[in-house]
């Protein structure tokens, strides 16, 4: 194939090979989920966290390391050595009965995640400046494996345990998983072409850690940690949270999380255009207010509250002489009283419900034959909230939310090459860990939120309250450099 050819083919080979290892690094956002639901595993919501969040922790801290690798020796060797310990991995994984072995085999086959970092140093080599936005975009479409193990490890899963009559089954799942990367590497060591960035050769550990001094470099990472940790950690803790929330089967709440992580990592490739074309900068803007707009409107959780309403008191003092649900009567005064209705005070998913609706009515609290005294209490008000929280409205926030995040991610890896053209694997590896980090540590802290407060929705205020830290500390970056006579890139340094 021609040289002009090649970085295509490059792009698209390593495209391929982080989709896959993204499908394995969100496994067990769909297996645990299995497992727990099947009893197979006895454990809480705050340890279906743990599970669900370690490997995130392996592929997240090992993204610096490997990205410094990757400058050193290039990605080819980095990746396949990578897959195949994963692969390694996930056969161990097959063997696991307790909580203690899950752990340990998450922290082993995590690695596949920290295939990020080696490959967008290995992309970025291929493409001059001015195309790198565009091309990181698309290698970062790779994100999608999620969706995939979203839409079908619950069928496969079902197919392997006969619909739960042979639950050992679930055992072929890390097998099917171990096997494509097996494919995977075969293609990659007969197809794939090592690149480095040459000046990284000469240079010592020392000074290619330099750029993690840089301030810019943790500001890039916050911003990744709600971009790409909040998308890793939503692409799995969306499976629970339809379960249990809308009482969902499991291959149900895959294909309504998929409806979020698909798009949202295909869509990284039109972000990585937005950012060549309008700026990295400008479509954060974007990106950090919608999200702080779409968290916020998923707050609200599906609820029915039961409430004291507007009562009846009596205008003068008497004595009852006739109760009904309808009228209350005290000497010569009659009282109307507002009945509860006979329909249902709530509707079935049927129907949707986009506002809380509010049902009031009263109850006497007072006998024929009683006394009462003047402004003494004759019918209690009850007031009854139902707020559905509409499984498809709740779910085109969700998707808008993932769109969203999905450009920021390409946004986020924009700045890297434009600031640290050189430094593209150590940054970018930075970068990806903290991000990384943000998917390890999310639903750990969904799964304790939710134990505290018993809300479901309880992390989408977490969310919205990173995204808002997030837009302010851009926003006051940017206003400090607008302040200054010469805003260049040498002044952004020293904020």
């Amino acid at each position: 194939m021609s040289s002009d050819k090649l970085p295509g083919r490059m792009l698209a080979l390593n495209t391929l090979a982080f989709t896959i290892c993204f499908a394995v690094w969100t496994m067990y956002g769909v297996l645990i989920t299995f497992l727990v639901d099947n009893r197979v595993l006895l454990i809480d919501k705050s340890q279906i966290g743990w599970l669900i969040g370690i490997p995130i922790l392996t592929g997240s801290l090992l993204r610096l390391p490997l990205g410094l690798l990757t400058d050193k020796i290039g990605g080819k060797p980095v990746f396949l050595g990578s897959m195949l310990f994963a692969a390694a991995s996930l056969v161990l994984t097959s063997f696991a009965n307790s909580f203690t072995m899950f752990m340990v085999c998450g922290l082993l086959f995590g690695i596949a995640g920290a295939t990020f970092a080696v490959g967008i140093a290995y992309s970025s080599v291929w493409f001059p400046k001015e195309k790198q936005g565009t091309a990181l975009g698309i290698f970062g479409v790779g994100n999608a494996g999620s969706a995939i193990t979203t839409l079908f490890a619950p069928t496969l899963l079902k197919t392997f345990t006969n619909a739960g009559q042979n639950i050992e089954g679930w055992r072929k799942l890390p097998l099917v998983y171990a096997g494509a990367l097996v494919v995977m590497c075969i293609v990659f060591a007969f197809v794939a072409v090592n690149k480095t960035v040459e000046s990284s050769k000469q240079k010592s550990m020392a000074t290619m850690l330099s750029p993690l001094k840089d301030i810019r470099v943790w500001r890039f990472g916050f911003y990744y940690f709600l971009v790409f940790g909040g998308f890793v950690a939503l692409a799995q803790w969306l499976v629970p949270y339809y379960l249990n929330v809308y009482a969902m089967t499991l291959a149900q709440a895959g294909l309504m999380a998929s409806i979020f992580s698909l798009p949202s990592g295909v869509i990284r490739a039109l972000g990585g255009w937005a950012s060549d074309k309008f700026g990295a900068r400008s479509t954060m803007y974007w990106v950090l207010s919608a999200c702080v707009v779409f968290f916020l409107l998923l707050i609200a959780p599906r609820m029915e509250i039961r409430s004291p309403g507007e009562g009846i008191m009596a205008d003068r003092a008497g004595t009852v002489t006739s109760v009904t649900l309808n009228q209350i009567t005290v000497d010569d005064k009659t009282y109307d009283l507002k009945a509860q209705p006979n329909r249902p005070l709530t509707t079935s998913d049927t129907k949707a419900v986009v506002f809380p609706t509010f049902t009031s009515w009263q109850e006497p609290s007072v006998e024929v034959g009683q006394k009462v005294a003047k402004k003494e209490l004759l019918a209690r008000g009850q007031t009854h909230v139902y707020f559905q929280a509409n499984m498809w409205i709740f779910t085109g926030f969700v998707f808008a939310a993932g769109i969203m995040m999905g450009i920021g991610k390409a946004a986020v890896y924009k700045h890297i090459p434009e600031y640290f053209p050189n430094d593209i694997g150590v940054v970018g590896g930075l970068v990806g860990v903290l991000g990384g980090l943000g998917g390890f540590v999310c639903p750990i802290l969904f799964g304790y939120l939710l134990k505290g407060t018993g809300l479901w929705t309880s992390c989408w205020l977490f969310l919205a309250l990173v995204s808002i830290a997030c837009l302010i500390w851009m926003h006051l970056v940017i206003l400090k450099i607008a302040k200054n006579q010469n805003p260049l890139a040498e002044q952004e340094r020293k904020v």
